[in-house]
C-alpha cells in the first residue's frame, strides 16, 4: 500500500467546477489544535478565493483554542444539529480533515457518508477508510496543518488573509510536533513554520494561548495524578495512568483538561510506553504514546479498537474501566521484547 496519495489538480478542478456552491469543512470529534487549525486555515483560504464555506465540528473543543481567527463562526453539531444537517445535505464539497474514518465524527458520520457532496480527505493517519472521492493524504508529514499548507502550494492558491491562515496552521503544526520535538518534524516542517511566522503567525503568543492557558482545576488534577495516579511498571518500561468518572467529576474536568497528561509518563527515565485510560461513561477512552520504534498504534489496533501513528495513538473499550486496565496489564508481556529493545 502506498503511503502517499496527492491529487491537487483534481481538487483544484473540483473547486472550480463548484464555485459558488456550498462547501463544508469538518474534522474529528473533540478537535485539537491540528484539527481546528487545519479546518480554519482552509476556511480562510477558500473564503478569500470567493467560495461559500462553513466549518462544522462534531462536538465542542477546548476553550484554549477559542482565540483562533474565525473560531466564532464554527458550528458545533451537538448544539445545532438542524443547521449542520442542512448544510451537509446541501453541500457540493465536504472537506474531511485530520480523520480517516467517518466513525471519528460521531453522529455526523452517517450524514457525511450519505451526502451527495464530493468528499475530499486531507489527513496523515494510517489506513484511511475508502469514503473519499479525492485525497491529499500521506503518512510522511507532521500534521494536517502542514498538509493544508502544502496543498495550497501545490494548487497555487492565491489568498489574502495570510496572517489568519498562518496563525491557525502554525498552532496545529506546533502542537502535533510536540513543539517541534517529535520524529515527524522534518526540515520541511521547520521551513513551513518559518514561512508562517513571516506571514504573520505570532509564535510566542500562540504557544502562550495553547500551552500556558489551562484552568486551575486542570492543575489541581495534574498534581493529583502525579502524586496518586501515575504508576510505573519498570519490567515493561511502561507508565500507566487511569481515571474514574468520580475523579473527573471531583476536578470538574472540561473538554481539553486531560490534554497532554499521557505524555507525563514518557518524561520518566527508561520509560518507552505511556498510557492514559479514562472512563468517559459511554466508552473507556485510551491514549498511547511511545518512544523509539515501539508501535503503540499496533497495540491499540490489535487490542483496543484503535490506531494512529507509530508513537501516538488512541483506542477505546466498551468494558468497565477496571476490566480495561486489567486487560492492558495482561497484554504487556506480549510486547515485552519490543519494549526492552528500545534504546
Amino acid at each position: 500500500m502506498t503511503d502517499t496519495l496527492f491529487q491537487p489538480k483534481e481538487i483544484n478542478a473540483l473547486l472550480q467546477q463548484h464555485k459558488g456552491e456550498g462547501i463544508v469543512i469538518t474534522t474529528h470529534h473533540k478537535p485539537d489544535a491540528d484539527a481546528l487549525g487545519s479546518s480554519l486555515g482552509l476556511f480562510h483560504m477558500l473564503k478569500s478565493m470567493g467560495h461559500h464555506v462553513q466549518v462544522i465540528s462534531p462536538t465542542d473543543y477546548p476553550f484554549f483554542l477559542d482565540w483562533m481567527p474565525g473560531e466564532g463562526g464554527v458550528i458545533n453539531f451537538e448544539e445545532r444539529p438542524g443547521d449542520a444537517t442542512v448544510l451537509i445535505e446541501q453541500a457540493a464539497i465536504i472537506f474531511c480533515l485530520d480523520f480517516n474514518d467517518p466513525n471519528r465524527i460521531n453522529d455526523m458520520g452517517d450524514l457525511v457518508t450519505a451526502a451527495k457532496a464530493k468528499k475530499v480527505l486531507v489527513d496523515h493517519h494510517r489506513e484511511p477508510k475508502e469514503f473519499a472521492d479525492l485525497s491529499y493524504w500521506t503518512l510522511n508529514t507532521s500534521s494536517t496543518c502542514e498538509l493544508i499548507y502544502r496543498l495550497a502550494q501545490d494548487c497555487n492558491w492565491q489568498y489574502q488573509n495570510k496572517a489568519e491562515v498562518a496563525s491557525c496552521l502554525y498552532a496545529g503544526i506546533m502542537t502535533d510536533t510536540g513543539s517541534f520535538r517529535f520524529d515527524s518534524t522534518s526540515s520541511m516542517t521547520h521551513r513551513i513554520a518559518a514561512d508562517l511566522i513571516d506571514a504573520g503567525a505570532n509564535h510566542s503568543l500562540i504557544h502562550d494561548k495553547i500551552l500556558d492557558n489551562f484552568s486551575l482545576s486542570r492543575y489541581r488534577m495534574m498534581g493529583y495524578i502525579l502524586h496518586e495516579k501515575l504508576e510505573v511498571i519498570p519490567e515493561y518500561r511502561t507508565a500507566l495512568i487511569y481515571l474514574t468518572r468520580e475523579e473527573l467529576q471531583r476536578f470538574n474536568v472540561q473538554t481539553g483538561d486531560t490534554e497532554g497528561f499521557v505524555n507525563y509518563g514518557l518524561s520518566i527515565k527508561d520509560i518507552v510506553l505511556s498510557v492514559l485510560i479514562i472512563d468517559r461513561t459511554k466508552l473507556v477512552k485510551m491514549s498511547f504514546r511511545s518512544k523509539g520504534k515501539f508501535p503503540c498504534n499496533q497495540l491499540a489496533a490489535e487490542h483496543f479498537n484503535g490506531g494512529g501513528h507509530l508513537n501516538a495513538s488512541g483506542g477505546s473499550s466498551t468494558d468497565t474501566l477496571e476490566n480495561t486496565v486489567k486487560k492492558f496489564r495482561a497484554i504487556l508481556p506480549q510486547f515485552k521484547s519490543s519494549l526492552l529493545a528500545q534504546p
